[in-house]
């Protein structure tokens, strides 16, 4: 079967004949390409089009497609192991090399994917101070939880969603929203309601309404604020965790958050996430303390294992992240360089492997507000025009593009070269 022929045979068994939203390439005038296999950055459909893949699973594949590593971990574990639902050695191995490697991490809980690792941090941070109020920030994505879905960032946004059907009231009627990058808005969220807020939560490196990362400063605030009115600071390493750096955003920082959550990259490719924190706080999970959370196949070997694979490899080679800038600030340079030899209008954010490039008017993009000035159809045009030079994108204004240690500099000077086309040829438009 040929990629159109899949897509609408996958149109009568699955709504949008997707199993997540964004894959469903809406608004624009052409079906997704249906992928059937992948090694290092190269990825094939099943019309045997090749493209250099720039998503990577929407982040984890930092060491590219079926690293050979996390293949080997997996084939031996899955020969002895599939599920057991009872505690392995190998949960234990992965989550003392966390808790031993990374910054603010006494204790770990391991869960299945990043909206239950986001949305259990919240509901421990709810038990820990038994308030109730969350404060969320426009823009940032943090899960299909019901109370995330305000201002939710790129999904929402580029389906046309404000928020979510199914969602009652009540379920987010403890939901604060905060301004990203606005320190007097949150100030003031915080002398409004700062009793009973349970905890804020934040991406620090900003993933979902695009590239953002937070300012130095209001990270301060927000910790000095958590600190005031006895709040948990929360932060949502999801996409972030061993990606901009090894120890993730929290490294880039100088705050402490109390709880962390990961996912992707943990994972090495498999579906993974977990939430940690200060040993005081996670001690009260159950069966410790009284706040409940589980998960049949929380810890599942296989899992463990290409996680385990995945990130001790990346502990031993510090050098694949000065790779990875190398090759981000060649793209970055690059395009800001094309953008202006043909006036294209378009702002790069980029920290570490992670990078967007914002096609608006405006010089810099640091708040929400800023990333909704952006010409949607014009992107619309640039990713049409780069998947069909053979170059995989998310299909968002709203998202990242993601670099591996695979990444080298011809595949950054193919992609160079169709954005360049597509410069040339827009500014006709």
């Amino acid at each position: 079967m040929k990629n159109l022929e899949i897509f609408k045979e996958s149109e009568k068994y699955m709504p949008g004949g997707v199993n997540s939203p964004v894959r469903c390439f809406k608004g624009l005038n052409f079906n997704p390409p249906i992928i059937k296999s992948g090694k290092g950055v190269i990825i094939k459909d099943e019309d045997d089009n090749e493209y250099i893949d720039f998503v990577l699973a929407w982040g984890p594949l930092i060491l590219g497609h079926c690293d050979e590593d996390v293949v080997k971990a997996v084939q031996e574990t899955s020969s002895k192991a599939l599920a057991f639902g009872a505690p392995t050695k190998l949960e234990l191995d992965l989550g003392k090399f966390m808790c031993e490697n990374l910054d603010n991490v006494d204790m770990i809980r391991m869960v299945n994917s990043g909206t239950e690792a986001t949305m259990s941090a919240v509901k421990l941070a709810r038990g820990y101070t038994k308030r109730d109020k969350i404060v969320k920030f426009a823009g940032c994505y943090h899960g299909h939880f019901d109370g995330f879905l305000i201002e939710a960032g790129s999904g929402v946004m580029t389906n046309g969603i404000p928020g979510s059907l199914g969602v009652p009231t009540g379920s987010i009627e403890n939901t604060l929203i905060g301004q990203y990058n606005d320190k007097k808005q949150i100030i003031e969220l915080f002398e409004k309601y700062g009793n009973e807020i349970a905890g804020v939560i934040i991406e620090p490196v900003a993933g979902n309404m695009g590239v953002i990362k937070a300012e130095e400063d209001f990270m301060e605030t927000l910790r000095e604020l958590c600190d005031k009115y006895g709040a948990l600071l929360i932060f949502d390493e999801v996409m972030n965790g061993f990606r901009v750096a090894f120890k993730g955003a929290q490294s880039l920082f100088n705050v402490n958050p109390d709880l962390i959550t990961y996912a992707k990259i943990m994972g090495g490719g498999l579906p993974c996430g977990a939430y940690a924190g200060k040993r005081e706080v996670m001690e009260n999970l159950a069966p410790v303390g009284g706040v409940y959370q589980a998960g049949t196949m929380s810890g599942n070997p296989i899992v463990m294992a290409a996680g385990l694979a995945t990130l001790t490899k990346l502990k031993n080679n510090l050098e694949y992240y000065d790779h990875i800038e190398k090759m981000g600030r060649k793209l970055e340079e690059g395009v800001c360089e094309i953008s202006k030899k043909y006036n294209l209008p378009a702002v790069m954010n980029r920290v570490g492997g992670m990078l967007t490039v914002f096609f608006t008017d405006l010089k810099e993009v640091k708040t929400y507000d800023d990333v909704k000035t952006c010409n949607v159809k014009r992107f619309n045009r640039y990713f049409e025009h780069m998947l069909k030079s053979g170059i995989n994108l998310a299909p968002s204004q709203f998202e990242a593009v993601f670099l591996s240690v695979k990444h080298e500099e011809k595949h950054i000077d193919a992609y160079l070269k169709a954005f360049e086309e597509f410069a040339a040829k827009e500014i006709h438009c």
